[in-house]
Order: structure tokens, then sequence, then C-alpha cells
């Protein structure tokens, strides 16, 4: 079951169908149309196709003219929904243990997920990022915003309530007014970003969260057993580099292969074991990241070019062409229907 690289398990509409309900909506209704059986929601060992969940969030805040409700469905969610994965959080002696059990096991959760948790430049702060794994999604914001409220109550368990980001990285424009992300997050909005995650400070990293060692090392004998542990994917590493060097105009194969303390020609075979390239790598995530700008922001099509890192607006004109056989304003229009 876990092959599938687009499930997720019930627990992740956990409090759905009664905020549906709240706010005016037909939760039967939305889950239905989004092919979700209502038993289905909350139940732990259930699984539900991603494309499905982000359906029945989208659909839910579009059909009850709630802008904020993946912030609002997050207030309902917690670190319970993850299972087994977080107990392990959960009882792990630090902040630094549980984040590392959380991005190790989240497979469990859903292997359509994935989770870093790296340094900055700035090593008083340490950055954690969210991705989907999946391409050619649809419009995703309820979504997104869904995943960064669980993710501020899983550090403020962890934490503490009184944990609040240096900054909340937000890839598309507000969709309710700024003051209410400050309100909600606590740290500094930022948005139209390369990534989806939070900057905090790295001392937090080494706040004490639970002794409980037995238990914490019985939840990973058992998590190793349903997810062994695997050598982290190249492919993967090099998309979440390209993610973040993309907007610097820095982005070269002998940067990220420095990064990855390899030779580039080193990192090249191993990208052509997973049959692909580094130059596919970057197209591929220049499209995707084109196509949700365009979709997502009103950025005007120079700054767009430069986020993508392209020098010239002209260069993002004709790649726009090869791969939606259109101008980006002609596809901007097409996506927004």
């Amino acid at each position: 079951m876990l092959g599938d690289m687009s499930l997720i398990r019930g627990t992740a509409l956990l409090g759905y169908p009664e905020l549906v309900a709240e706010i005016g909506g037909d939760p039967v209704a939305l889950l239905d149309a989004a092919g979700i059986p209502l038993a289905s929601v909350g139940d732990p060992e259930a699984y539900l196709g991603y494309r499905a969940l982000i359906t029945a969030v989208e659909s839910a805040a579009r059909v009850t003219s709630t802008p904020d409700f993946g912030r609002r469905l997050a207030l309902r969610q917690g670190v319970e929904i993850f299972g087994m994965v977080g107990a392990a959080a959960r009882t792990a002696p630090t902040v630094a243990d549980a984040l590392g059990a959380i991005n190790q096991y989240l497979a469990v959760y859903s292997p359509a997920i994935v989770t870093t948790v790296e340094p900055t430049d700035d090593d008083r702060y340490s950055r954690m990022e969210f991705r989907i794994a999946l391409s050619q999604l649809p419009d995703h914001r309820q979504t997104i915003e869904l995943s960064l409220g669980v993710a501020l109550r899983v550090f403020r368990l962890l934490i503490g309530q009184g944990f609040q980001p240096v900054t909340v990285h937000i890839p598309h424009h507000p969709i309710s007014p700024a003051t209410e992300y400050r309100r909600y997050f606590g740290g500094r909005s930022r948005f139209a970003e390369p990534f989806v995650g939070f900057t905090f400070r790295s001392t937090d990293l080494a706040r004490r969260v639970s002794a409980d060692s037995d238990i914490h090392n019985a939840v990973r004998a058992y998590l190793d057993t349903v997810a062994p542990p695997g050598i982290p994917d190249t492919a993967e590493t090099v998309r979440i580099l390209i993610r973040h060097l993309l907007p610097t105009g820095g982005l070269q194969l002998a940067v990220v292969a420095r990064q990855l303390s390899m030779h580039p020609r080193t990192l090249q075979r191993r990208l052509a074991q997973r049959s692909t390239s580094f130059d596919d790598l970057v197209d591929d995530i220049r499209r995707e990241r084109a196509r949700d700008l365009l979709r997502d922001t009103d950025m005007p099509m120079g700054q767009l070019a430069r986020a993508l890192g392209y020098s010239e607006q002209g260069v993002l004109t004709r790649a726009c062409q090869r791969w939606f056989g259109c101008t980006p304003s002609q596809q901007r229009r097409a996506v927004r229907g």
C-alpha cells in the first residue's frame, strides 16, 4: 500500500466534516465529489488519494467562501494525525531527535510528503522545508496552508506554546489579509517563496522533549519494520537544492555537487542511475514553479523570470512556449479560467 506515492492516511482530514458543517457546507457532498468515503475520514488505517485530499480541501474553501479554510482545519489537528510517527516524535529526547524521527518515518503517514531540516547560511537559524513529491498538482494553496498550520502545532507541542517561527515561507500570494498570517503564525510571513516551511532558531533544536527512551526506542523499532530507513534519494536532494538556488542566479551543476561533497561527474552518474539528469531536473522544477507562480500569484513577468533563475524575460517566454505551447500571459489566463 505504501508503495503508492499518492496516498495519505485518513487522519489527514481529521476534523474536516465538523469544520465544513460549521461554516455552512455539506461535508458529505464535498467528500463524495472528491471520491472520499466519509468513513475513511479520521481513520488511521484508511488511505486516501493525495489528489483527492487536495480536491476536498480546496473545494471546501471555495464552496463556503472561507479563504483561511486550511489554517482553520489545522487548528483541529496535531501530531496525533501521524500515528506512530507522532509517537516517535513525542517520546524523542530533544527537538532535533523528534524532527529527525518525523523526517525518517514520514512515509508511514504518506510517501507523498518530504520534509527536511537543515541549517541556513547563518548558523543561528535552521530551516524546515515541506514538499509534496507529486507532479502536475492542481491549485493546492489551502492544502499548503493546512500543512503549515499542522507543522506549527507540532513545533509548539515540542518546543512550547510560545514558539514562533522567525519566518514562514509561503509559495503563493496571501489568500486572506496578510495581517491574518502574522496573527496565526506569529513570525513574519514571506510570500511567493521558492519553498514551503519555517525558518527558526537553531537553539530550539537542543530543547528537551521527553526522557521516555524505552518507549521511543520501541516505537522506532516498530517503524523500522514497516518503513526501513534507506539511503537518501540523491535526485530528491538535488531537487531541493535546485529550488533554493534557482532565484539566486547561481544554479550550476558544480555548485550543487559541491553542496553534496561530490564530483560533478559522480553526481551526473548517480542521476543517470535514476533515469534523469541535472538539466532535466532543473527544467522540470522551472516548469512546475512557473506553472504555480502563474496560477497562484500576480507576479510581474520580469520578476517571475528572475524567480526561475532567468536573466531575461524573453528566455521565460521561449521556455513557456516549449512547456505549455503558449506565452506566460496566455498560460496565466488559461489556468485561471
